[in-house]
Parts: C-alpha cells; structure tokens; sequence
C-alpha cells in the first residue's frame, strides 16, 4: 500500500487523519446512514433561475439586497472599505477586459478583486444583516458578487434576485449541516465558510453552470473554506471584515469561475466517506448533512435571516434597545451604576476591544449623546480618548443571566435586562425579549425601507435614496442588474 492508499483508507475509516487530537472533538461518526446531498444541491443550484418561488421569499430576498446597498453606503468611508479598494486598485485598477465596479464607489478593478473590495465595504461595519441560526452575515459577499456579475455579464435584475436567494440557501445550510458546535471546537468561524459557499452559488446561478459541474464547485468551495473565531480579537474590524465578507466573496467567486473555465476536482466532496464533509471534525456532536437538502426549495433561509436594527453586533442590539428605551426615565446626570444581564458570551461583549461589540462603551455612549450615532458605534478614537466615556463605562457591568439561555434546539435569539440605578438610589429596568429584525420578530418592509433610508440620505440625498429604494422594489423589471452599482455610486 503507497501513501496515498493508506491516506485514503484512514479517511475513509473515520477522516481521523484530517483532525489529530484536536481536544474536545469527537472521532467516531455519528450512528445511521446520511442522505446523499451533492446530486439535489446540483440540481437546486443550476435551476435556481427557473425555478418556481414564492413572492413571498422573493420579498424577502429584495428587503435583503436594499439592506445590503444600504450598508455599503453607509461603511464606504470606514477603514476596512478604504484599505479593501486600495488593495483592489493596486491589484487590478487598471483592468480592461474583465472589471466591475467597486459597489459604493465609481472606481473600477477586475473582478474577483472589485468584488472583494465591495464585500469587505458591505461589511464595515456591523450594519449588514446575518443568519444567527447558522452565524453568518450573508448579504455583503453574496449581493456584492451578484451585482457585480450582473453588471459584467448583463445579467437581469431578476436573475440578481434569483442569484442572491440561491446563494442564502448555502450560506445558511452548510455550517449547520456542519454543525455550529463542531465549527466551534474546532476554531472554525461559520462566518468564513458560509459565504464562501453561499457566494460560489450565487455566482454559479449567474453563470448558468450546469447540474453535472456542481459538484466541482463545491469541491474548490471546499478547499477554500477556512476562517477562524481569532476574529473575536480583532479591534479594527478589518480582520474580521475580511473573514466575514472579503474572504468569503473572493474565494466562492473564484470557485465558480474556476469551474466555469473547465477545472474539475473530487466530484463527491459532500458525500464521498474520505471527502471534506466527513472529516472527523464535523462529524458527531450537532453536525446535521441532511439539513443540506431538508425541504430544499420549499423552506428558506431568507426566513432564519436577520437585520441589524442598530449599528452594533447581534448579541449587544438588546441591550443597546433597551437602554435607549429608557432613556426618557433617566437622569443622565445622575447615574450611578448600569448592570446588563444577557445570556451567552456576555464576557466577550463586556470587554470587547471593538467598539461595536462592547457594551460597556456603548452604554457610556448612549447615556452621554441621549441616542446612538452610526459613527461613535464605530469609533476607537472615542472609545479610547473620550474621559467622559471612559469615566462612565466604569460603571457599567455586564453580567450572565443562565435564565436567558435558550434550550438547545431552540431558535438562536437575544435578549437583555437593563438596570440603571441613580445616584439618589432611584432604579428603573427593563427587560427586552428580543429586538425587532431577529427572525422570530422581522422587520416589516416599512422597518427595512426606512433603515435604508436612514443609512443612506447622509451620504446620497434623499432623493437619490428613494430611487435607490424604488429600483430595489421593482428589481424584478430591471433590465440591467449591474445598474444597482451606479445607483449606489458616489
């Protein structure tokens, strides 16, 4: 037996090869047989485009893109933006034959590095939307490459609306058919290697790639997926701008192109016992392959999606909507103590090096200004040099409510309690069971138009705004789907 045979046959005994002794994860499989998943992801992917689907999914999908646009609006002058066009500029500024706009900019680089630099822009801050059952932020590397393959291809806004559906359905399903717990122990960020799948469908749709090469784009998905929850230390939010948005945009499109140029690989990576879906590490513990093609085509992620209502991450929008709540009851002169009570990684959100993540800093804030502003949510310079600021996060705590935790199996959501003792003693508290944008409450269409109104009128007028509003709404009788990038051009 050569190395290769005797590589092949441990992966095949049980993938332990691919995951030596990584503590915590188990290396046996789990018990029963598992649905063979590549042939009906094949077919959901190459008839994504005439396939039937509901208005109501279709409705979502557009509310998802206007969200998107916005966000790229709003971040196109944040630091991550910036560097990610620098880098884009640098590479292939000077493109001619295969370029695309720079959403949120009129500059132009080739394509996979425009697309990068666009999701890495959609995704500069935390604006953008996210699926919290599956812990990805879909929107800013799906509907990057979809518009920019659109404007490149002269593809319809129809078929962006198609695209972007289709790719949501990957992003959401691969980590949990993984299994969130298994990604976890492993050091594995969903956050990377959603994207990275959902991009590559959408570009596939696009593209027209048929059933029979399927395959081999998850394949080159596969050997692309990476990320790791390091991004949790991140202070800038360019590390983690590029494992949520910029990694994955660039590596699923350039999966797609790969295979649209004639690449093949392993055609059965999903299902094959020695392939990248059955290595040890996601196997056992929450991993779920047949949520793969579970009701495929019939239920849709578009429904496990949320928004951002607020310009901070998802677990700390409780907290920050209950604050604000009760801002008419408070003496901000006279505050004593702030105690927030959450439940899971409260740790991470207490002392949070970014300023978006960390309430502390973002009850200083609120308490100081009388509201919350998109730039301070964002603002390291404030965080670290305001005295005031700094003086009043001192007394603010953050702490674990064990009673807030969900069962496991229950839908991912988040809540708070607030309490703000004044120095007279007086205390008022809420409790905040969820914020409006979670799936379990979604923002309404209104909701979502008049976000993106709000993150875009600053910086586009309100005029262009409400086109930009209009356009979306009517995205499916757009001839031109590369039109969404000048619209938002600026």
């Amino acid at each position: 037996m050569d190395r290769r045979q005797a590589l092949l046959a441990a992966l095949a005994a049980g993938g332990a090869a691919w995951a030596p002794g990584l503590p915590g994860v188990a290396q046996t499989r789990a018990a029963g047989p598992s649905p063979k998943v590549t042939a009906p992801l094949s077919a959901f992917i190459a008839g994504s485009q005439a396939m039937p689907i509901p208005e109501e999914i279709l409705d979502l999908g557009r509310r998802h893109i206007l969200d998107t646009l916005a966000s790229v609006v709003a971040c196109r002058d944040l630091e991550p933006s910036v560097l990610a066009r620098k880098y884009a500029l640098a590479q292939s500024g000077d493109a001619r034959r295969s370029s695309a706009t720079i959403l949120g900019t009129h500059q132009r680089a080739g394509l996979v590095d425009a697309v990068f630099a666009s999701a890495m822009t959609a995704h500069g801050a935390e604006i953008n939307d996210f699926i919290p059952s599956a812990f990805v932020q879909p929107g800013p590397s799906i509907v990057s490459a979809a518009v920019a393959l659109a404007e490149q291809r002269k593809k319809s806004g129809a078929a962006v609306l198609r695209a972007v559906l289709t790719g949501y359905e990957l992003a959401g399903r691969v980590p949990k058919a993984l299994g969130n717990e298994n990604l976890r122990l492993a050091n594995i960020a969903n956050h990377g290697i959603g994207p990275v799948f959902g991009t590559a469908a959408a570009a596939a749709s696009l593209l027209g790639l048929p059933e029979d090469r399927i395959s081999d784009l998850l394949t080159y998905c596969a050997q692309q997926a990476s990320g790791s929850w390091q991004w949790m230390l991140d202070v800038e939010h360019i590390e983690k701008s590029f494992v949520f948005a910029g990694m994955g945009a660039r590596s699923g499109l350039q999966a797609a192109l790969f295979v649209e140029q004639g690449f093949r690989g392993v055609r059965d990576s999903f299902d094959n016992p020695a392939g990248w879906m059955n290595s040890a590490i996601f196997t056992g513990r929450d991993a779920n392959r047949p949520y793969l093609i579970e009701k495929l085509g019939q239920r849709w992620e578009m429904h496990e999606t949320a928004y951002k209502r607020y310009p901070v991450g998802g677990p700390t929008q409780p907290a920050v909507h209950g604050l604000l709540q009760l801002l008419p009851k408070i003496d901000r002169k006279s505050v004593a103590s702030v105690k927030i009570s959450m439940p899971g990684r409260w740790q991470a959100f207490r002392d949070a090096e970014m300023p978006a993540l960390n309430l502390r800093y973002l009850s200083a804030i609120i308490l100081i200004d009388g509201r919350l502003d998109f730039v301070s949510a964002q603002s390291l310079q404030r965080m670290h040099g305001d005295a005031a600021a700094k003086a009043l996060m001192t007394r603010v705590d953050v702490v674990h409510d064990p009673e807030q935790e969900h069962d496991p199996g229950e839908a991912r959501t988040e809540s708070a309690r607030v309490e703000v003792t004044h120095t007279d003693g007086r205390r008022v508290e809420i409790f905040v069971p969820y914020v409006v944008g979670f799936p379990s409450h979604p923002m309404s269409k209104a909701d979502v138009e008049a976000k993106a109104l709000e993150l875009m009128t600053p910086r586009l007028g309100a005029a262009r705004s409400k086109a930009v509003v209009a356009r979306v709404w009517d995205i499916d009788h757009l001839a031109d789907g590369g039109r969404l990038a000048s619209l938002i051009a600026a």
